[in-house]
């Protein structure tokens, strides 16, 4: 569950997001402040140079604008860029392990915007430990994310170019929708991906309609019978395997027509798993796959 973010202008828009990633700014100096997600204000003397980031796609970003080598702590889940591996892991990250992550010695910790994080947060500035909280569930999300990160690590040029470029993606005219597709996340109970998520911009981009996207959240459970009456053209599973789901093999999920003719889009969880700097080269893919399907 946790491990499941126009061709010409889309073109372009890669190599900005290159561009962007490009030669390493000189560190800022002196205080920085933020207000983060949860309108606290994060004040460090100066920018953050041990970082522990709770988040894959809090990760990618750091490395994206080249702050990768101030990264001393991860979760388990952060994988991408390779070099990420080489990084200390600090376990799952929901919810962290505050004593696991202090022990790191960070002078600042990154963690998505939730409850319990904010929570862990509280509990990190106890200890004399700065924590800013971000929102990460649309890509809508991403330019602000980075463009603080950015701030907060001396790398503020860096961050605002690449945020621009992520504004960039968000700004694309949505094509015509070419065909239907359902984000099936889990299978039992089926739960599938409504507008609350990055997943429901990406497909628009690449020319496919979430048949959920009246749905507000992120994501909710839902019926088969709901799945099998909105007959979406395709079913997206976030997965790294080359296999069928499993659920495609069972009985009950045959009342849904995209699974009777294996019309099955499968996404891989490094790229699409997450909102990040690569989110144009997940349009793309996902348009790719869309064509190739027969």
């Amino acid at each position: 569950m946790r491990r499941w973010r126009h061709r010409t202008h889309l073109a372009g828009l890669v190599a900005a997001l290159a561009a962007a990633c490009g030669p390493v700014p000189r560190h800022a100096d002196g205080p920085v402040t933020v207000v983060d997600a949860a309108g606290r204000t994060v004040s460090l003397a100066a920018p953050a140079r041990r970082v522990v980031s709770l988040l894959p796609s809090f990760t990618e970003l750091l490395f994206a604008i080249g702050a990768g080598e101030r990264v001393v702590g991860r979760t388990a889940w952060c994988d991408y860029p390779p070099a990420v591996l080489a990084v200390a892991s600090v376990g799952d990250g929901i919810p962290p392990n505050v004593e696991v992550v202090a022990a790191r010695r960070p002078d600042l910790v990154v963690l998505y915007h939730s409850g319990p994080n904010v929570v862990a947060a509280e509990q990190l500035e106890q200890l004399g430990i700065a924590a800013v909280l971000l929102d990460l569930n649309l890509l809508e999300d991403l330019g602000p994310a980075v463009r603080v990160l950015g701030r907060l690590t001396g790398r503020g040029a860096t961050g605002d170019s690449l945020a621009a470029a992520l504004d960039s993606v968000v700004r694309t005219a949505l094509p015509p929708p070419v065909t239907s597709l359902a984000f099936v996340v889990w299978d039992n109970p089926p739960i599938v991906i409504g507008a609350g998520s990055y997943l429901d911009r990406l497909a628009a981009l690449a020319g496919a309609r979430n048949v959920f996207h009246d749905l507000a959240a992120p994501s909710a459970q839902v019926s088969l019978e709901a799945i099998a009456h909105r007959n979406p053209g395709f079913l997206a599973v976030l997965d790294d395997v080359a296999a069928e789901p499993a659920f495609a093999a069972r009985p009950e999920w045959q009342s849904v027509s995209a699974v009777r003719e294996r019309r099955f889009l499968k996404l891989a969880g490094g790229l699409f798993g997450r909102p990040g700097p690569r989110a144009a080269e997940a349009v793309r893919r996902l348009r790719s796959l869309i064509a190739a399907a027969p």
